[in-house]
């Protein structure tokens, strides 16, 4: 089916709609739920602690798996819910599956290499670096912003005081605290989006959504030839 086709139909159907026209035979119709759950997919991935590379990895084997199960779903939740849950069962195993190979790996290791440990980004010691090199970069960008949103977002965000006591703080207006409170955010993002990938930030733009698309649909159409 060709793109353009697709992309018209992506809000048109529903995703019940979708469900029974795949089931029907509508093969093609498939790549709608990709694109669909392309970005929750890849937030997931990421947030588990996967780099971008397994994360698509993983993106891949949930959708093939949503596929090859969807005479399974029946409705009781949301197609949305229903891949998600495939998505956080694979990342899952694939986390357990990394912890066993490291625990080998370290028995494997001479006693005076365990120092080695300490730059493992899983450890301890691992987050507590990458913590504070993180918090460096925010605090970097958080100086770049203008004075009444830097003032504005360390007395609300960081301070923790309430819209009407930085309001009162700044001598100003409960509204004017809401939107430097926004823009400051809005400012900050930018300054980060600097220093870090789309892909660094969970994002998901249309080059690695197409790539998805193609590498599960090739895997799909070779699944159904085989059938014949």
């Amino acid at each position: 089916m060709a793109l353009a086709h697709i992309e018209k139909n992506i809000q048109q159907y529903t995703d019940t709609e979708l469900v029974t026209a795949i089931l029907d035979g509508h093969t093609a119709l498939f790549e709608i739920v990709i694109r669909r759950y392309n970005p929750f997919l890849y937030k997931i991935g990421r947030s588990y602690g996967f780099n971008h590379h397994d994360t698509e990895d993983l993106m891949q084997e949930a959708f093939i798996n949503s596929y090859l199960k969807l005479e399974q779903f029946a409705n009781r939740s949301s197609l949305k819910t229903w891949i998600v849950k495939i998505m956080l069962n694979q990342c899952y195993h694939k986390s357990q599956k990394h912890s066993y190979q490291k625990e080998q790996l370290i028995e494997s290791i001479p006693d005076h290499a365990s120092v080695m440990n300490q730059i493992n980004p899983q450890s301890d010691n691992g987050k507590t670096v990458i913590k504070r090199e993180l918090n460096s970069i925010i605090e970097t960008c958080i100086q770049k912003l203008p004075k009444e949103y830097r003032t504005t977002f360390t007395l609300r965000e960081l301070l923790g005081l309430s819209v009407a006591e930085t309001a009162d703080s700044m001598q100003t207006t409960a509204s004017n605290v809401k939107v430097r409170l926004n823009r400051a955010k809005a400012l900050l993002r930018k300054e980060i989006e600097k220093i870090y990938t789309p892909e660094d930030i969970y994002e998901f733009n249309l080059v690695y959504c197409d790539r998805i698309v193609n590498a599960v649909m090739q895997n799909i159409y070779e699944i159904e030839r085989r059938k014949k």
